[in-house]
């Protein structure tokens, strides 16, 4: 047995005896999860990883992923083992104000980013090996620790493709192999040959092991290490036992997620030597002192101008403010997944192909790239079409978690997308994104607009949703004007105003036209663009509800539920509101039948959200006669 063999026993005891305690202590967590990868980790942190401990920051530390994220007893365990953490703190696991949460998160400083949903730790790792090798251009390695249950998840297979199709041979996978799933055997079990061939069909270098082999594990991970310069991640796929070193609780079902009682608990540790057994303090091997080459300053960006009256398409103006701020920008990413040509991120990639991934027809691969990016330091804008984003649902809420700082752009967004038909129309977007913690949704109506909102977004925190239009909508604002988040226009305005018309995006441009129309008929209607959804715009709401004795229409191209009336009706009900005496009553006006395929204006007009209609809702509030037909509730 080599010589340092025999202290990682020693770790790899001490790691599944403070696992237990500390599961034990909490009442709650999943002990056999990390006795499984014990061995695996103990080896990790001895002899292969790389990591200044007091610097969590430094650019050229390796990093190590827990994709299996509910094994954060053994995480928690390595952390105290590197001399991060107290014990004391060690015994404070999930309880309330603790940074150890039950799965982890940034909130504490080693962890890269939240996990914990499983199928997302690989994916978010192809992205911070994509910082490394094309970006940050540092031999820094990224270590995953992968379960064997999540592989069952679609996303894990797009992040096998990608590592493989980008050369990522930065990147290393631990296919912790442990045979149970949460309610019995995973699909595959113990067949390892099975994982390797399937991560061999994707490109990658695959490495079978005994995970309970100290010396065999170090062997891999040297082997895994060594492919530096062949163009392949590799994968170290090691069979491993849940619950090993417990006698009464390893390769037992129904273990999964327990924890144990203080009698098991004193059982099991006294089969594994006893607390004072193992006392280790690991001397982690610190990264070399290479940093990043220093990216040129940032400068302001040079927009792009539109004219007054002419016509251009907000998806358009995406790509080309997106353009002009990776010029300005050398901290700047763009990401698409394979619509560029409609979303016009290719604008971006063509002027600056050194910092654009594409991402192909996956998009969950992509959130989860953008949010590795984002740890690494880099600025990620992600686009792809606005009902594709609603596949990458879970991504984006766990990136918000993770507190990333991400800018999304939602093109293609409603009915008004014409003849492609429902498949193809964002009309469930607005709601996901304004659910999201500490999200800003951003829709704008013109190109000069879009472009100041875009510039906006690069220093935003938090998921940052931009939403577009395809089709050309007239350009109402003058180039340079500042559109703050937050903020919105009243483009019409008078003392004698009788009701409030609500828009944002396209809707804007027909509540223009319905005011006309109603100026025609002796009613004064102001009209609100309400291009910051979230944050919302409450003062000039609630002010404009008041000056128009609360007679509010919104109109919206999108579902009735959760997006802009939603919005503007929570900030018309809030006590404040309610205190200025005027109850309003708001007409809602948004997409409520399945739509088919049809003109951009036929469209708006069967969903009941064109001029026409807003102006029949506004009409029937103040009292004066309808031109047509009734107006939805």
């Amino acid at each position: 047995m080599a010589t340092w063999a025999a202290p990682v026993r020693d770790l790899a005891r001490q790691l599944r005896v403070d696992a237990i305690r500390m599961s034990t202590a909490a009442g709650s967590g999943h002990p056999t999860s990390a006795l499984s990868a014990a061995d695996l980790m103990a080896v990790l942190l001895v002899r292969h990883l790389r990591y200044d401990f007091a610097h969590p920051g430094h650019p050229n530390n390796d990093r190590l992923i827990f994709s299996k994220g509910h094994a954060t007893p053994l995480l928690y365990s390595l952390f105290k083992a590197a001399g991060a953490i107290s014990d004391e703190e060690l015994m404070t696991y999930r309880r309330r104000g603790s940074l150890l949460e039950g799965h982890p998160t940034p909130r504490l400083k080693w962890v890269e980013v939240a996990t914990g949903s499983l199928g997302q730790g690989l994916a978010i790792a192809v992205g911070v090996a994509l910082a490394g090798k094309f970006l940050d251009r540092l031999p820094y390695r990224v270590w995953v620790l992968h379960g064997d249950s999540e592989t069952a998840e679609g996303a894990v297979w797009e992040a096998f493709e990608h590592a493989a199709h980008y050369r990522l041979d930065n990147l290393i996978t631990v296919l912790d192999v442990n045979r149970l799933g949460q309610r019995g055997e995973t699909m595959a079990g113990w067949d390892v040959a099975r994982y390797a061939q399937r991560a061999r069909a994707f490109g990658w270098r695959t490495i079978e092991i005994d995970g309970h082999d100290p010396e065999a594990i170090d062997l891999a991970y040297a082997e895994a290490a060594a492919g530096a310069g062949s163009g392949q991640p590799a994968v170290v796929i090691a069979k491993t036992v849940k619950g090993k070193g417990v006698s009464f609780i390893e390769n037992k079902d129904g273990w999964h997620g327990k924890s144990l009682s203080k009698e098991e608990a004193a059982k099991a540790i006294a089969e594994l030597g006893g607390e004072a057994s193992a006392r280790v303090t690991v001397a982690v091997a610190r990264p070399e002192d290479r940093r990043p080459a220093p990216r040129p300053a940032a400068r302001p960006p040079e927009l792009p101008r539109y004219t007054v009256g002419d016509e251009v398409a907000t998806r358009k103006v995406y790509g080309d403010a997106l353009r002009a701020l990776g010029a300005a920008r050398p901290d700047v990413v763009a990401l698409d997944g394979e619509v560029s040509n409609s979303t016009y991120a290719e604008e971006f990639a063509k002027a600056h192909p050194e910092r654009y991934f594409e991402m192909y027809i996956a998009e969950q691969q992509m959130l989860a790239a953008a949010v590795g990016l984002w740890s690494r330091g880099w600025t990620p804008f992600a686009s792809t079409f606005a009902a594709f984003f609603t596949r990458a649902a879970d991504f984006i809420r766990m990136a918000a978690i993770s507190g990333a700082d991400l800018r999304l752009c939602g093109s293609h967004a409603g009915v008004s997308i014409g003849e492609d038909g429902p498949s193809q129309m964002g009309l469930e977007d607005l709601a996901l994104m304004r659910a999201l913690h500490g999200s800003t949704v951003l829709y704008p109506c013109d190109g000069n607009q879009t472009a100041a909102l875009v510039a906006s977004m690069a220093d935003r925190e938090g998921i940052v949703y931009l939403r577009t239009t395809r089709m050309k909508t007239p350009v109402i604002y003058e180039a340079g004007e500042d559109f703050p988040i937050g903020g919105s226009r009243v483009l019409r305005s008078s003392p004698d105003d009788q009701v409030t018309l609500v828009g944002a995006g396209v809707t804007t441009h027909e509540a223009l036209r319905a005011a006309d129309r109603l100026a025609s008929q002796g009613i004064r209607a102001r009209v609100i663009d309400c291009y910051s959804v979230k944050p919302i715009d409450a003062g000039t709401l609630r002010e404009a509800a008041r000056a128009t004795e609360g007679r509010v229409v919104v109109a919206e191209d999108h579902w009735p539920e959760g997006g802009l009336a939603d919005a503007v009706l929570a900030t018309l009900a809030d006590p404040d509101a309610v205190r200025s005496g005027v109850t309003p009553v708001v007409r809602r006006l948004a997409v409520e039948i399945m739509p088919g395929s049809a003109k951009p204006e036929e469209q708006l007009e069967a969903a009941g959200i064109d001029a026409r209609h807003i102006a029949e809702a506004a009409a029937a509030l103040v009292g004066a006669p309808t031109e047509a037909r009734p107006i939805r509730a």
